[in-house]
């Protein structure tokens, strides 16, 4: 839910604390700052607290900046309880996708990743009637914070259920796992390849956080679309987002990651040149729903080839490479098409869009074409 509301309330918020329109890259790169630093740090926190008691003390820190948002009367401030509630999610994060990964299926990880989706669907709506019905962004993060304090609380309760047990087959009874190479990282970061992989996640969350976070300000404040509209059309790019993986999931062994990445990729740039062109005002709606769909299997597909672009020799530590990379794009693309849109236009957002999508259709077929030539699946 946190992460759908930051669009919806930023035109408030911006007029409440006296700042420009591109200051949403100090929040950004504050909260960004925070994610990596307890995503890098997860393991050694997983291993220490265990994930019931991280997910108890991450839940509670969340929910804690969130609300701490609505009370602080300074901007500086919202900055440092950035960082805080970046800490939180990092570990949530973390902590949930390792968990699922080590006891549960690759079935059970696309719900999981479709339960995002649901959660940023909701989060625009709860922030949109904050703002029509109460006039006030504050409450509707005071709401979402205190479904964080309630998650804090149920994993408390539950805190044995998390507990991990030693039921893995021995090594000689299972393939190799990619964690177990053991490659030095400075031999990865001396592989081209690799470089050019982790370019496809910053490019691809760089557009798909810019959408999320800039489509309500395009709409509301350079095409004269209502507040009560925006903000579900930005409500059906999460919305048709959680459709597309779910739909994804059940039907990504018969298409193959492959298809499923320039599939999406292409669909998804069509959909950037309908919102930049709108000939009529649902365009703009039909625009953000294709975009959203589109871009919903990349991310899973990608990560699930990282072995075949670099070889499994490379594959686990890049994979930690394009994590921190989904961190920066996330942060500096939309910070910059921020402050291309306050001294052009704002209508340079589906531009730029568009040009980032360019980008990633592009990387992606030249990291197929100079691929490892194992091309070995990615192993669980």
């Amino acid at each position: 839910m946190p992460d759908g509301l930051l669009g919806i309330a930023w035109p408030s918020m911006r007029v409440d604390f006296g700042i420009p329109l591109d200051s949403l890259g100090m929040l950004l790169f504050a909260s960004v700052t925070g994610y990596m630093t307890s995503s890098f740090l997860s393991g050694f926190l997983i291993a220490r607290m265990g994930v019931g008691r991280l997910l108890t003390v991450s839940c509670a820190l969340t929910g804690s900046a969130l609300v701490g948002y609505t009370l602080v009367p300074t901007w500086w401030m919202m900055v440092l309880l950035g960082v805080m509630a970046g800490l939180g999610a990092g570990a949530i994060d973390a902590g949930l996708n390792t968990y699922v990964a080590a006891h549960f299926g690759e079935g059970l990880m696309q719900w999981l990743h479709a339960s995002y989706g649901i959660g940023i669907t909701i989060g625009p709506i709860i922030m949109t009637m904050a703002l029509t019905a109460l006039n006030s962004w504050r409450v509707g993060y005071r709401v979402v914070g205190g479904f964080q304090f309630v998650m804090a609380i149920s994993f408390l309760i539950t805190l044995s259920w998390w507990s991990t047990q030693d039921d893995e087959p021995a090594e000689s009874e299972r393939e190799k796992r990619l964690t177990e190479y053991k490659t030095p990282m400075g031999e990865t970061m001396r592989q081209p390849r690799v470089w050019l992989s982790v370019l496809l996640f910053f490019l691809y969350v760089g557009a798909e956080i810019s959408l999320g976070t800039w489509v309500y300000t395009l709409l509301t404040e350079s095409r004269g679309v209502s507040p009560q509209a925006a903000g579900l059309w930005t409500g059906s790019f999460w919305a048709m987002f959680t459709i597309g993986r779910i739909l994804a999931g059940l039907f990504a062994n018969r298409l193959g990651s492959n298809t499923l990445v320039q599939g999406g990729i292409t669909l998804a740039l069509l959909g950037a040149v309908l919102l930049w062109w709108h000939p009529f005002q649902l365009a703009n709606l039909l625009g953000v729903a294709v975009i959203g769909i589109a871009i919903a299997p990349i991310f899973p597909a990608m990560m699930s080839g990282t072995s075949q672009r670099v070889g499994a020799h490379f594959a686990a530590n890049t994979i930690g490479m394009q994590m921190a990379a989904t961190g920066l794009g996330g942060a500096l693309i939309p910070t910059i098409i921020g402050v291309l849109a306050r001294r052009f236009s704002l209508e340079l957002i589906p531009v730029c869009l568009v040009l980032v999508f360019l980008g990633l259709l592009g990387s992606y077929r030249l990291s197929m074409t100079s691929r490892n030539p194992e091309g070995n699946e990615l192993a669980y």
